[in-house]
């Protein structure tokens, strides 16, 4: 393990304060769908060296994100025995050498326990040691699903093995279940991290097989209602969206957008979406916002939905809002990376290298198409958020800061020149990025 560390009163105390929930990163994109509270410890500026207060190397290959509770960082990864094909940068069709591969190595399937302060890694468990049962995309991994945390258990999905497993945290097993691993037509893999609402869990597997939307007791692990879907294929995390009518459970893939209530019962759905949906919905100023954006499809559609629907509420032909519909762009969808609402202003982050930006409320747009850099081979994490910038990674490794606000204006680029798609975590005043082989914290208290 090679890391960074720095020593100092300050950081010790911050290391054992107090710590509310706005100091946790729980899931995929945190609380509030990649927005952190703003904290002038938060860096704006860094590198390979600079403003680094560790950094750990993760063995194996895992692109899910990694999530933060106090003092513990939880990553999964898969670890191959082999010799792997690395993944290829950008945006292209599948083929023979780009597409749909399997692994005949044995692969050993881990979560990780990383503690903050220092970056040591507290404790490894390994789930399985087997070959992957299914194939995956060469851009995937057989660990891009993220885990999720309440603070006492750590919540863990391996689509590839399909396994849900739940540890507490000093890493001992409290229950396990097998779920089947599945895939669809194209060969893919699987991405869908679970959610926690309550004392539940919730997770979405479609497949070729049996798609389903299933809820587990976060205690037992015990099954507390399956559906099953009408659907193939998706890499889409659901969302459980607290608004001020009810709770439900929000799905998208490639046949229709879903909505489900707390007991499994559809409440709406709307058709329009593309193949290959990968864009997690997520709620900001009472709207649900949703999307997809296969490359060459048309519509790549966004729509913002007010809460209370039921039934179908697809758009009529001609139709760009209804009661439901707040607003819909037909060609705003994007490939990879999920949207964001900071402010008052809906960013896209294109994944070949644009940003737009609308008004979050009423889809206006703001600015268009704007080139963040001509050298760029793509982008597929999620864009984040805090004092007054909005933060865009590339596949090469580069951060790009841009101004949040109605005019854009890139501020600065920040380089640690390997490849990354997992979406960082932000907490506790640190950055948490997560490269193909190396995991750090980023924070302004590493300057010396």
């Amino acid at each position: 393990m090679r890391r960074v560390t720095i020593a100092g009163l300050g950081l010790s105390l911050l290391a054992f304060a107090p710590l509310g929930a706005a100091d946790q990163w729980p899931q995929f994109r945190g609380p509030l769908a990649g927005v952190a509270p703003d904290d002038p410890r938060l860096p704006d500026v860094w590198s390979e060296t600079e403003n680094v207060v560790w950094k750990t190397n993760i063995p194996g290959l895992g692109w899910s994100s990694p999530v933060v509770w106090d003092d513990h960082i939880f990553v999964t990864s898969a670890v191959s025995g082999g010799t792997e094909p690395a993944p290829v940068k950008g945006l292209y069709d599948p083929g023979s050498e780009q597409g749909s591969a399997r692994s005949t190595a044995v692969h050993r399937f881990v979560v990780y326990d990383v503690d903050f302060a220092t970056g040591r890694i507290r404790w490894q468990r390994e789930l399985r040691r087997v070959p992957p049962p299914i194939a995956k995309h060469i851009k995937n991994s057989f660990a891009s699903e993220t885990p999720v945390t309440d603070g006492e258990r750590v919540y863990v999905r391996f689509g590839a093995i399909g396994l849900l497993e739940a540890f507490d945290f000093k890493g001992s097993t409290v229950w396990a279940r097998e779920l089947g691993a599945f895939n669809g037509p194209q060969q893919f893999g699987s991405a869908s991290s679970p959610v926690l609402y309550r004392d539940r869990l919730y997770l979405v597997s479609d497949n070729t097989t049996q798609s389903f939307i299933a809820a587990y007791d976060k205690r037992t692990g015990t099954e507390a209602w399956r559906v099953p879907r009408q659907e193939v294929e998706s890499w889409s995390t659901p969302l459980v969206w607290e608004n001020d009518l009810r709770t439900e459970i929000v799905t998208t893939s490639r046949n229709k957008v879903r909505s489900y209530g707390l007991d499994g019962l559809l409440l709406w759905e709307l058709t329009g979406m593309t193949v290959n949906v990968v864009p997690t919905p997520f709620a900001q100023h009472g709207l649900l916002y949703v999307g997809s954006g296969y490359p060459g499809a048309n519509p790549r559609p966004v729509y913002a939905i007010r809460p209370g629907a039921s039934g179908d509420i697809s758009l009529k032909p001609g139709e760009t809002s209804n009661q439901f519909i707040v607003w819909y762009q037909p060609l705003l969808g994007t490939y990879n990376t999920s949207a964001i609402v900071y402010g008052d202003y809906y960013y896209t982050l294109l994944d070949r290298g644009f940003l737009v930006c609308h008004d979050a409320r009423t889809g206006t747009e703001v600015y268009k198409r704007q080139r963040i850099s001509a050298e760029s081979a793509g982008f597929t994490a999620s864009p984040w958020a805090y004092n007054g910038k909005i933060f865009l990674l590339s596949e090469d490794g580069d951060t790009f800061v841009v101004q949040a606000g109605p005019e854009y204006k890139l501020l600065g680029k920040n380089s640690l020149n390997e490849m990354p798609l997992a979406t960082p975590a932000v907490a506790r005043g640190s950055l948490i990025v997560r490269t193909q082989s190396k995991l750090y914290r980023i924070a302004k208290e590493a300057r010396r």
